[in-house]
């Protein structure tokens, strides 16, 4: 194995030390320092502190609602890739910035926006509570705003795949008879499957680890509406450090696995393009 290469920057061995020392600082150390205060736990206290009735109402809102979230991104998201992408529209600047605008905004800003709408005296909550449906306040809150701040995740993957698939493609498949559904199922759908998977795992893990918008629209409600880590935060404020390590453990074990799903995502697309 070569450990050694020419490259544009000089100092192989200098960078990668710098390099490690950097992510071993402010990545490695922190969380390894995490799973060895909640491995001093004993197997019996630490089952007990990621399992109670709350941790697990916990556990069920983050992970349900950020697969919901991200599944529903999943499908609008390559809508608005493919709009943002093949058609050329007056605002289609603006739509493009707005895409941006969960990545630059900040979570409790994003937050008190949802709620505002989403409230039962706002905007859009009078309308919908007219009908029987409450938004904020409830999971379908916490769900819509998972949604808001992974929407970017989607459409900045599948975009650039998008643009490389070549229109002519599209219309030798139609010459050939194909339908605009069996065109998309067959020549399109193939090729942005990576992408979108990609954009769906990334947009999963962000959601996972979403506080600040959460925590104004979810109402904060034991059992109901609170979420993993605010869960933790909680426990914290209470001092109760091993508990808030514990299920920091599991979340972080959960993160690690998606962004190894990520990798191996991004390897299967780089294959498949080859």
């Amino acid at each position: 194995m070569r450990w050694k290469t020419r490259g544009v920057l000089p100092g192989f061995g200098l960078s990668l030390g710098y390099t490690l020392f950097y992510v071993g600082l402010l990545v490695v150390l922190p969380l390894s320092a995490m799973v060895i205060k909640a491995s001093s736990l004993g197997p019996s206290e630490l089952w007990t502190k990621v399992s109670d009735e709350r941790a697990l109402a916990a556990y069920r809102l983050s992970f349900g609602s950020a697969l919901v979230g991200s599944l529903v991104n999943a499908v609008f998201g390559v809508l608005v890739a493919w709009v943002l992408v093949r058609y050329r529209f007056p605002g289609r600047g603006l739509v493009d910035a707005l895409v941006d605008l969960p990545f630059a905004l900040p979570t409790a800003v994003a937050g008190i926006a949802l709620t505002t709408v989403y409230a039962e005296h706002g905007v859009l909550g009078q309308q919908l509570a007219k009908i029987g449906v409450k938004v904020a306040f409830t999971p379908l809150g916490v769900t819509m705003a998972l949604t808001f701040i992974g929407i970017p995740f989607v459409v900045r993957t599948v975009q650039p795949v998008l643009e490389e698939i070549d229109p002519d493609v599209e219309e030798a498949a139609a010459v050939l008879g194909a339908t605009r559904f069996q065109t998309f199922r067959r020549v399109i759908f193939p090729s942005i499957l990576p992408a979108t998977l990609t954009g769906f795992a990334l947009a999963f893990a962000r959601a996972l680890g979403e506080y600040g918008s959460v925590v104004f629209i979810s109402g904060n409600m034991p059992m109901r509406t609170e979420i993993t880590p605010l869960l933790i935060v909680t426990k914290l404020e209470q001092y109760d450090y091993a508990g808030a390590t514990a299920i920091a453990a599991v979340m972080l074990m959960a993160s690690f696995s998606l962004l190894l799903l990520v990798n191996l995502l991004e390897r299967w697309a780089r294959r498949a393009e080859a």
